[in-house]
């Protein structure tokens, strides 16, 4: 049980930094037809941290969601390992990601635990897992 307990004071602990940097990040949001501004910043064990901001496109299937600009830059510079995601958005309390989105995280980072904020700043934690029981796989 003090395993839980350290790893949940560990992601309290980063999430504060996370959140400093997508508060910091939403000043490069592209969001013209929703005016939902998002922006995401991903952990890696690396302690590697890769912000990402909701770029929106007339054509809506164009867009790219926050949180997958971050997992794509991560992945673009070599990291494979993911431990925390933080979403946040100034227009919707405690912003969780698309279906989309959940499909990218669940096959690139199957183990990583999404984070939301609250407009107090409060945090909640939840593994992939919980938020995506069954994605999609192909049979290999």
């Amino acid at each position: 049980m003090a395993k839980t307990s350290s790893k949940t004071a560990v992601n309290k602990k980063i999430s504060k930094e996370l959140l400093r940097r997508v508060k910091k990040t939403l000043k490069h949001v592209y969001a013209p037809y929703s005016g939902i501004s998002v922006s995401a910043a991903l952990y890696c064990s690396s302690g590697n941290i890769y912000t990402g901001c909701n770029v929106e496109n007339s054509s809506y299937s164009l867009t790219m969601c926050a949180e997958r600009v971050a997992l794509f830059k991560a992945v673009s510079e070599g990291e494979k390992d993911f431990l925390l995601l933080l979403l946040h958005s100034p227009d919707i309390d405690s912003i969780l990601p698309c279906g989309a989105c959940l499909q990218v995280y669940s096959e690139l980072a199957s183990e990583i635990v999404i984070t939301t904020v609250n407009a107090k700043d409060e945090f909640r934690f939840y593994p992939i897992k919980t938020l995506l029981a069954q994605p999609f796989r192909l049979k290999k």
